[in-house]
């Protein structure tokens, strides 16, 4: 990871420089995945506080991190830190969504022939259920033109009877003769 600082930076002393080569070293295995980032680093002072910014383009998104303290490596230490959470978080962003590209090549090309079968017989499992429009303005109908209502593909027909007013179903039987509930 490249750094630029901007801004007057004091010099510090070896342990500190490790420090702070560390964190950015920590940073750098987390946002380098393709290429290398660059991170911008502004220093500036107000009074008795040193603020310190960083920031850093991950995936088209700007992220920064500010921090002000009393010296300038506890600054960098604390925006090192709030960048390395936004990190975290983009990055379980990116992981948890949901993206269609992914989901279309798991259904088009399944790894194996096991798992294919499993994920059929999954979906096969699963209950489904069916919204029927009980707002159309249907008007009331006898048994007779219930069965003309019927095709080759539907396997029942929900009517209102016309002589009792009342909800009935009309089911095909396997054996090719239907069946009639009447609520």
């Amino acid at each position: 990871m490249k750094v630029n600082y901007k801004g007057k930076l004091e010099r510090l002393d070896e342990a500190s420089q490790r420090k702070l080569d560390a964190r950015y070293q920590k940073l750098g295995k987390l946002l380098d995945r393709k290429s290398e980032k660059e991170a911008h680093v502004i220093l500036t002072s107000e009074r008795h506080l040193r603020n310190a910014e960083i920031t850093v383009n991950y995936y088209d998104h700007a992220l920064v991190g500010v921090h002000a303290a009393k010296d300038n490596l506890e600054a960098l230490l604390g925006a090192c830190d709030k960048l390395e959470k936004q990190i975290l978080k983009h990055q379980t962003k990116r992981r948890d969504t949901k993206r269609r590209a992914t989901d279309t090549v798991r259904k088009a090309a399944p790894a194996t022939p096991a798992v294919a079968a499993a994920d059929v017989a999954e979906e096969a499992a699963a209950p489904r259920i069916y919204r029927v429009n009980h707002k159309a303005s249907r008007k009331p109908m006898t048994v007779e033109e219930a069965l003309l209502e019927f095709t080759d593909r539907k396997k029942y027909v929900v009517f209102q009877d016309s002589d009792t007013e009342k909800v009935s179903v009309l089911l095909r039987r396997p054996d090719g003769h239907f069946d009639l509930i009447e609520s």
